[in-house]
């Protein structure tokens, strides 16, 4: 494995878990690369914990991660597919995961991704979790598209690493540039229009309305469902993803986890000079109150983060679209 993580200011037990967990994401990239050849990788395969249906490359992700880092320096191993934390019994870090972010998307050969959250590991294992996630030392996700590539923090920076097609040789690239403050894209599932509260409905009209409208500018929805590319596209160019909570029966907290994939993303985005909310509070200051906790989720270039919980702190009779006065949420 040609990985190195020198330099970077990190520990020998953070670099050894680091190069554990690239090893395994070049092994599936090349198992995601062909799928199909030799079986189906978005076969069913049961439920998770969370009461997502589980796809093949779930439930052989998680295994392959826990294998990697059985013997390592993580003690204890939190993962979206397992019900609870499992112990290695030695260690020094705790490591939350979900192995296969996306998985819907496997069978119609769209970006997919594994996203990781590094902890000092507590003595109680549930304790290395339900803590700030401003207590991570690394947060990160490997992304599988055209291209794989490795994006990562370690609380001073992002560093963004690329495999070489074909090998197990990842080259560290150029980092990623601070989120531009002024976008002209979002993200969102506009399917669930009317399931949203209306602070969301009414930053989301406004958007649409365009030119006409109190923005006075255009804007572009993109939607990809898989939070991994969706974090990607923000990275390399900037906007805002928003996941509300809404009024079905078991979306009122949204349905993203807060440990395994809000707390990672939300370190990188802070690292990059952008935000990354519930809808109005900081994710970052949040403490989950359980292993598979759900937090609405609104990340992205500060200014359009701050605008939507702007939205929020309105009286409810003027939080609707259209208002041309509205000078506060002019662009």
């Amino acid at each position: 494995m040609s990985v190195s993580f020198d330099g970077l200011g990190i520990s020998a037990d953070l670099a050894d878990t680091m190069t554990r967990l690239t090893s395994v994401g070049a092994q599936l990239a090349r198992m995601i690369a062909r799928n199909g050849l030799e079986g189906n990788l978005a076969e069913a395969a049961g439920t998770n914990a969370g009461g997502d249906g589980q796809k093949a490359l779930d439930v052989i992700a998680d295994e392959a991660f826990m294998d990697a880092l059985r013997g390592g320096a993580v003690r204890h191993y939190a993962s979206e597919e397992q019900d609870e934390v499992v112990d290695f019994g030695t260690g020094t870090l705790a490591l939350a995961i979900d192995p296969l972010d996306g998985s819907s998307n496997i069978d119609v050969n769209v970006s997919i991704g594994t996203i990781f959250s590094i902890f000092e590991a507590a003595d109680e294992m549930d304790a290395s979790f339900l803590r700030p996630a401003n207590e991570q030392i690394a947060g990160g996700y490997i992304i599988f598209g055209p291209q794989t590539a490795l994006v990562v923090t370690f609380g001073k920076g992002v560093q963004q690493w690329v495999l070489e097609p074909g090998s197990d040789i990842w080259r560290r690239v150029a980092d990623p540039k601070p989120l531009p403050s002024e976008t002209s894209e979002y993200a969102i599932n506009a399917s669930n229009y009317r399931h949203w509260p209306q602070p969301i409905r009414a930053f989301i009209d406004d958007l649409v309305a365009g030119a006409e409208g109190p923005r006075g500018r255009n804007f572009n929805m993109r939607w990809i469902a898989s939070l991994v590319a969706e974090t990607h596209r923000i990275i390399s160019r900037g906007g805002v993803f928003l996941y509300p909570g809404d009024d079905r029966d078991g979306y009122e907290r949204g349905r993203l986890r807060h440990v395994y994939e809000c707390a990672p993303i939300a370190m990188l985005i802070e690292q990059l000079g952008g935000e990354a909310t519930d809808g109005a509070d900081p994710i970052m200051s949040a403490t989950p109150d359980r292993l598979h906790a759900r937090t609405p989720f609104v990340f992205g270039s500060a200014s359009k983060v701050a605008r939507v919980a702007a939205y929020h702190d309105l009286p409810q009779d003027e939080a609707h679209a259209l208002f041309n006065t509205r000078g506060l949420f002019r662009s």
